[in-house]
């Protein structure tokens, strides 16, 4: 039987996403999904990356799209393993990562009807996807084929249109489902005769208009004691606007870990890098009172930032953002829909300017506030200089021969090289990073998955950044190691570098800072959960190397090793739960007895 309508219909498909700059389809073996399959694999600037298991193809597509930023393919076949993309899909659209995710699935006729491997996938991703298709199934006719380009190129426009995110494509294929490769046509037909795109895309970055420039930048010069908080951002022109813009200021910059604000060789002088330990002590929060917050992007991760801006609810909150709302403080007095890159550089163009500073309603007003905003600068990396130094200190400290799990991060931030990247997991591990790493001027990126913070798919989305970045570790701790132990199948199949970090606490060590370890009965079972596993046999089964470090001399040289060696190396530090709770507790009071001293 011929099968020239899925043949021109799906190749044209494939070859207008590739023409609307897809680059890379993560593909997981099925059938439904075969003619998708083998028409991506057949085409030639089509690089496609298998994986087995659903759910860690869709976090190393994830990890593929957040290091390149740019749209990336996903391909299942029909039913469940659908449903195993929708962690990853829930992650993408809350971090804002664009992912374009191609179902297969059975025709209307074989949908509920009890036919095997079907599921409900219409709409199955819910509102965590910016756009839903449910194709038609494939024709011949011209006009069909050129709805096919026109989905194609609108799928990769949507996913990467700020904010980035998901759009899900659901394809009801019939049988039979070997594409006709030989077919004259294939990947041709009706295609545009200048072989661009089907729809060419211009992307005007949004800024604002001159006068309201001029209201914003005389609203923060007066301001006082103005902060810029930075949250998680991958914008690489980002850091040195930002940097100029807080120097014309006077503002401090409290930078999160992954606003690659802290790495890099752009001035850091207002970058405050130690915030979360210090925010934690009454009295400094008593003493840093602001009058105004002005934030780009997402909330950082700091739980003691956060408390401190909802302690000041009358201190005006300005926030940056190209689109969606992300506000938990629920204080944003002004929302600016704009690119934070673009904005910055029209402050910073705009304060130079004299004529600027002469429109200024009230010239003496703005001086006194600049006076103002110097000592408030002034008094922030005073703080921030006595508390990094306490912080260094505590990581540097050999604590009898124990292994605190913060000081792994110092050591990190030693031993990786310029130009590589950081993947960082969630619950502790981001914490410590958020305390221990230091304003460096390394190139080192540093990633997380902080949309939905969860500790699943990890290892897969570390993968997907390794494939595209040299020199990429990743440091998780146990649980979520074992908990996407199959994403480790990916170094072994595509030849990946990788470096894994596992601080193995036997359990979930999070909930030892939290009030449910007062509940002896209960908290090992229910919170705690040791689950011994030996990870070295993981190693192995998947053609890595393994070492288990008892000193941070031992780390250093197995570091340096598995960077040299390559291909899949994994280190384990063993580390004490409780110990690691109080060596993190003494943190405070070391830091308190420093600050009151001054």
């Amino acid at each position: 039987m011929s099968n020239e309508g899925a043949t021109l219909y799906l190749s044209a498909f494939v070859d207008e996403l590739v023409r609307s700059g897809l680059k890379h389809i993560v593909i997981s073996p099925g059938s439904r999904s075969t003619p998708i399959a083998v028409l991506a694999a057949e085409h030639a600037e089509l690089k496609v990356w298998l994986h087995i298991d659903e759910r860690s193809a869709a976090f190393f597509a994830l990890g593929l799209a957040k290091r390149s930023g740019q749209p990336v393919a996903l391909l299942c076949t029909s039913g469940t393993a659908a449903a195993n993309y929708y962690p990853a899909i829930a992650e993408a659209n809350l971090s804002r990562v664009p992912l374009v995710v191609l179902t297969a699935d059975r025709p209307h006729e074989l949908r509920d009807v009890g036919a095997p491997q079907t599921i409900d996938q219409l709409g199955m991703y819910g509102s965590h996807v910016k756009w839903f298709v449910e194709m038609p199934l494939p024709e011949a006719n011209v006009s069909m084929i050129r709805h096919a380009r026109m989905v194609a190129a609108r799928a990769v426009m949507t996913a990467g249109a700020a904010p980035t995110g998901v759009v899900h494509l659901n394809f009801p294929l019939r049988e039979p489902l070997l594409p006709e490769l030989g077919h004259p046509q294939l990947f041709s037909a009706e295609r545009r005769a200048d072989n661009v795109a089907y729809t060419a895309d211009i992307h005007a970055p949004v800024g604002i208009a001159k006068d309201q420039l001029l209201d914003l930048s005389t609203e923060l010069l007066q301001a006082g004691r103005g902060l810029i908080v930075v949250g998680p951002c991958d914008d690489k022109d980002l850091a040195n606007r930002i940097a100029a813009l807080a120097e014309l200021l006077n503002y401090p910059i409290l930078a999160d870990p992954l606003s690659q604000l802290r790495s890099g060789v752009h001035p850091k002088a207002h970058i405050i890098d130690s915030y979360d330990s210090f925010l934690r002590i009454e009295g400094i929060v008593k003493e840093l009172q602001p009058k105004l917050f002005l934030r780009f992007g997402a909330m950082p991760v700091s739980k003691p930032l956060l408390l401190y801006m909802n302690k000041y609810i009358e201190a005006k909150h300005i926030v940056v953002d190209e689109g969606g709302w992300r506000d938990p403080t629920l204080l944003m007095a002004t929302r600016i829909t704009a690119n934070a890159a673009v904005l910055s550089q029209q402050l910073v163009e705009v304060l130079r300017e004299q004529e600027a500073r002469k429109l200024i309603s009230n010239l003496d007003q703005a001086e006194a506030a600049h006076s103002e905003q110097r000592a408030w600068l002034s008094r922030w990396q005073q703080i921030q200089h006595t508390s990094a130094g306490v912080l260094e200190e505590v990581a540097a400290h050999h604590h009898d021969g124990e292994l605190f799990e913060g000081t792994v991060v110092k050591h990190l931030q030693q031993l990786m090289d310029n130009g590589s990247a950081l993947f960082i997991g969630n619950s502790m591990p981001i914490r410590d990073v958020d305390s221990f790493w230091r304003n460096d001027e390394k190139e080192i990126a540093l990633l997380a998955n902080r949309g939905a913070n969860g500790i699943d798919g990890l290892v897969s989305t570390a993968m997907g950044v390794s494939a595209l970045q040299r020199g990429t570790v990743l440091l998780l701790g146990d649980l979520s190691f074992y908990h996407d132990l199959n994403g480790l199948l990916a170094a072994k199949l595509h030849g990946l570098d990788i470096t894994i970090v596992v601080v193995n606490n036997d359990g979930g060590g999070i909930f030892s800072f939290l009030p449910q370890s007062t509940l002896p009965n209960h908290f090992e079972a229910l919170f705690g959960t040791p689950i011994g596993l030996d990870y070295e046999h993981a190693a192995h089964l998947y053609g890595g190397q393994f070492q288990r470090i008892s000193s941070w001399e031992q780390f250093q040289e197995a570091f340096r090793q598995a960077q040299a060696s390559g291909g899949l190396n994994i280190i384990e530090i063993p580390t004490k739960r409780e110990l690691n709770v109080t060596l993190h507790r003494s943190i405070w009071p070391k830091l308190t007895k420093a600050l009151v001293s001054q």
